[in-house]
């Protein structure tokens, strides 16, 4: 008995001695030892669920090890987030040949108005009454600018959306613009208009923070393509708006960005600050980017009208990249034809984005919608959901004016399936931010935030991640045969797949108010046009928004 007890004590000790030094060589490989082995191999393939034989594993095991090696070397070396991967994403499926022609050039008319008495009654004027009233010098650049400056200070504390106030900036291109006109130089709608910037573009001298602790005292050498092109057509750059950290959501280091129809609502994001301050008549239109959703979400919530423009039709130098092939810069503004305006100015290659195509933009809104080949998400639109009732009310009230609406259906393909293209970019651009663990810094820390999806997405697989994009391909392909019988749809603005999809296919985007809830809170109707046919869009989205009226109400900031 006394011998059995000695065995089994020996058996156990010895037991516990082996699986310590397994459990030692396992921490070690899994912690970044030198080496790999075999079982982290099998254990990895489970992760993309293919079963590789004992000896496929021992074959590769070498080659795993070497590809490490490399992995590491290339980490020895820093890369800025503004470096690009020598790889483009071209929306323009093969064999298809996009023939958009510069129409004659319009004439803008500018609406003719009379200064009220009050300056601040001119906080939720649209861009063409604004440029009215300064043209006609009835109203200077500085007075709009220190009228904005003033609720910027007063409301944007009590909203979260503005980041940094560039008072000293704004009153001196204010003070240019004035002098520019006085001396008949007046360069076109957006001279002296005050702006505000999502606070992931590049502002020289200027923090940009991107929203996230870890870059919070980060101050670029250089403007982005977009504020450059803004300031060169006079505008005025009031603030640095909020964007949900890192772009995602309406949560960025301060706290939660507000809904100025609802405080107690956030007011949704990336784009949280732009939307916020547009909608509270805090700047006269505000520029936001998109990658999924970042300018129709915040659009919608907030009450205002955005453009997420074509993949590849304006520069996004200086801005921060979270996924090369998808994201997008835009116009959030009060007004369709705000939107027309700023990207008229925006748009265009510049030398440093080479994703960027040149392809004319003519804004007349004198078209005649009748003349638009017009689709619908017929089947989006039948489904019971909760904004059924006023999207109905959108399709009725384009009737009214006289189109032909044709029910037309998206592709079929689980797009869901294809969302991580953004996760293993996102991740890419963010690698070093992991890899020193300076994540941890970041003010959203759960499941579905971006330190958990960084983590996570280095478990995807190159091949699958190569995969996935030659699905968008044919993707695109589908969206060019839906697109060769329309101009523009409609959809219910997050009707099924239509905003995962039409982010990935790089179709330009235009949403805007469409009615109020029960709440009083906004919602919106979205318009999707063909690769780089953003005029059409905008008239069709124009003719609607001034038949509905929508976008005429504004939140009562005061109460």
């Amino acid at each position: 008995m006394k011998q059995v007890s000695k065995l089994w004590l020996y058996s156990t000790i010895l037991f516990l001695i082996l699986m310590g030094v397994s459990l030692g060589f396992n921490f070690y490989f899994l912690s970044g030892g030198k080496d790999v082995s075999q079982r982290d191999i099998k254990a990895a393939a489970k992760t993309i669920g293919i079963d590789f034989t004992a000896g496929e594993i021992k074959l590769m095991a070498e080659d795993v090890k070497e590809n490490l090696d490399s992995y590491r070397t290339l980490r020895k070396f820093p890369l800025d987030n503004g470096v690009p991967p020598a790889i483009y994403f071209n929306p323009i499926p093969p064999d298809l040949k996009i023939e958009i022609s510069a129409g004659p050039k319009v004439e803008l008319k500018l609406p003719e108005v009379k200064a009220p008495t009050d300056i601040e009654d001119l906080a939720f004027a649209p861009v063409t009454v604004l440029a009215s009233l300064i043209k006609s010098r009835q109203v200077t650049s500085v007075q709009l600018t220190e009228m904005y400056l003033k609720r910027l200070k007063q409301y944007g504390p009590k909203l979260f959306c503005v980041i940094t106030l560039t008072e000293e900036l704004a009153l001196a291109q204010a003070r240019k613009a004035d002098q520019e006109i006085a001396a008949g130089n007046y360069k076109g709608p957006l001279h002296g208009i005050p702006w505000g910037a999502k606070d992931l573009l590049a502002t020289k001298g200027i923090k940009t923070t991107w929203g996230s602790p870890p870059y919070k005292d980060q101050v670029p050498t250089v403007d982005a393509a977009v504020v450059k092109r803004l300031e060169e057509a006079g505008a005025v750059l009031a603030a640095k708006l909020s964007v949900g950290e890192l772009a995602w959501g309406d949560v960025w280091t301060e706290g939660k960005t507000r809904n100025p129809w609802d405080t107690e609502q956030g007011s949704s994001g990336s784009s949280a600050g732009p939307a916020a301050a547009t909608s509270a008549g805090l700047v006269g239109f505000a520029i936001g980017t998109e990658t999924w959703g970042s300018i129709v979400s915040p659009s919608t919530r907030c009450g205002v009208t955005g453009l997420r423009p074509t993949f590849g039709r304006v520069s996004r130098y200086g801005c921060m990249a979270l996924s090369w092939s998808m994201d997008k810069i835009g116009p959030i503004c009060r007004s369709v034809e705000d939107c027309a305006l700023v990207f008229n100015a925006i748009y265009g290659s510049d030398g440093k984005d080479l994703a960027v195509k040149d392809f004319p933009f003519t804004w007349d809104p004198s078209v005649d919608i009748k003349t638009l080949r017009i689709g619908y998400l017929a089947r989006e639109f039948e489904k019971d959901y909760e904004t059924k009732k006023y999207d109905t009310a959108a399709l009725e009230t384009l009737r009214s004016l006289g189109v032909t609406l044709k029910p037309v259906e998206l592709p079929d393909f689980p797009v869901n399936s294809l969302s991580f293209i953004l996760s293993a970019e996102a991740a890419a651009a963010f690698d070093e931010l992991t890899r020193s663990g300076r994540d941890d810094l970041m003010v959203r820390q759960e499941r579905q935030a971006w330190p958990n999806v960084f983590r996570h997405s280095r478990l995807i697989p190159a091949v699958d991640y190569i995969q996935a994009n030659r699905f968008r391909t044919e993707l695109m392909q589908k969206m060019a045969l839906l697109f060769k019988d329309i101009d523009v749809y409609i959809s219910p603005t997050y009707g099924g797949d239509n905003l995962l999809l039409t982010n990935l296919t790089g179709h330009p985007c235009v949403v805007t108010p469409n009615g109020f809830d029960e709440k009083n809170h906004p919602v919106s109707i979205t318009f999707i046009g063909n690769l780089f046919d953003e005029a059409k869009t905008l008239i069709l989205a124009k003719a609607y928004q001034d038949a509905a009226g929508f976008h005429l109400k504004h939140p009562a900031l005061n109460k």
